[in-house]
């Protein structure tokens, strides 16, 4: 791996190829590269480009990738672009501000020296160990996704009091996110595997089908948790529907309770208003009130009490009715 341009350059007439790294390049550095690489501008914008989705590209000189890296934390999915051109005889990897990255490079260089074998065969070997380490970087994600819908599911479950909705809809823009990526990222692994790119050897197609089984499996794992939220927020909803149902149910007996009681007392309360103005009394005679006013406490506890009947009997029919 060669540490300067001109040096790597240089390098090249001794044959072999040479791997180029930029973090966060300027555009005069990039543009550098166009007339002794034969690098296109228009690859030039995309890597200084941000809200680009991956792709791949081929060019009489190179084959043009634009791939994803991921990483989740607290909560948080973070997608970082990662441009690669592939040539005859040279590789280039531009990365820019990769969330999580202490070590990208160095693990990439880690990695490369390990499998030191076939990448000396070629840029398309290490072109291969270098998406391998992006796609199972990938693994991470979507296993902190997981847990954390397993502990959503929980929630909603065991206390539903606490769970906040916010989450799943946080949830949902960070699975859809991950959904697309993999999905242009498959598009991508597909073509090479198809062998649309010249600078990919038939002998190195093989182990590019191995990455693009992981960003299969991925795929799938995505549209599984996708479903799932869907489901979770079908389960809150109609858990939260019953809960305002029994509490419904709840006031509807406390009215109904409300609605007897003052439906009995309502003839009482205008016998006893009668009562209070010594109309009984006046009818009987006052001499009479010992008499009287027993007699007609009797009459209220028995109006009273034919009233309930009459009340708890018609309750009965519309309970019958609507069964």
């Amino acid at each position: 791996m060669a540490e300067d341009l001109n040096t790597a350059l240089s390098a090249l007439k001794g044959g072999g190829y040479i791997w180029l790294n930029y973090l966060d390049p300027a555009r005069e550095e990039l543009e550098a590269l166009i007339e002794p690489l034969g690098i296109h501008p228009l690859s030039v914008e995309d890597c200084l480009d941000d809200n680009q989705i991956p792709k791949i590209e081929d060019y009489q000189t190179n084959t043009f990738i634009l791939f994803n890296k991921f990483f989740y934390d607290t909560g948080e999915l973070f997608i970082d672009e990662v441009d690669l051109f592939l040539g005859r005889n040279f590789i280039i990897l531009v990365s820019h501000n990769l969330h999580g990255n202490g070590s990208f490079l160095d693990r990439l260089e880690q990695m490369a020296a390990l499998d030191r074998g076939n990448v000396l065969q070629g840029p398309d070997y290490l072109l291969q160990v270098i998406l391998d380490y992006l796609v199972d970087q990938k693994f991470h994600t979507i296993e902190a996704l997981k847990d954390e819908l397993d502990g959503i599911e929980e929630n909603i479950i065991n206390s539903i009091e606490t769970f906040r909705p916010q989450e799943l809809m946080r949830l949902r823009r960070s699975v859809l996110s991950l959904r697309k990526s993999i999905t242009h990222e498959r598009e991508i692994l597909m073509k090479i595997c198809r062998g649309d790119s010249r600078f990919v050897t038939e002998k190195s197609i093989y182990h590019f089908r191995d990455i693009y089984d992981h960003l299969a499996k991925f795929y799938e794992e995505a549209e599984i948790y996708r479903e799932m939220i869907s489901n979770f927020m079908e389960i809150y909803l109609s858990m939260m529907n019953n809960r305002m149902t029994m509490l419904a149910n709840r006031t509807n007996r406390v009215v109904r309770r409300l609605t007897l009681i003052t439906t009995i007392f309502m003839p009482l309360t205008l016998l006893t208003g009668i009562g209070g103005m010594s109309e009984w009394s006046m009818m009987t005679g006052p001499r009479n009130w010992k008499i009287a006013y027993p007699l007609f406490l009797i009459l209220m506890v028995v109006i009273g009490f034919i009233n309930y009947l009459i009340l708890k009997k018609a309750e009965s029919k519309d309970e019958d009715g609507v069964d």
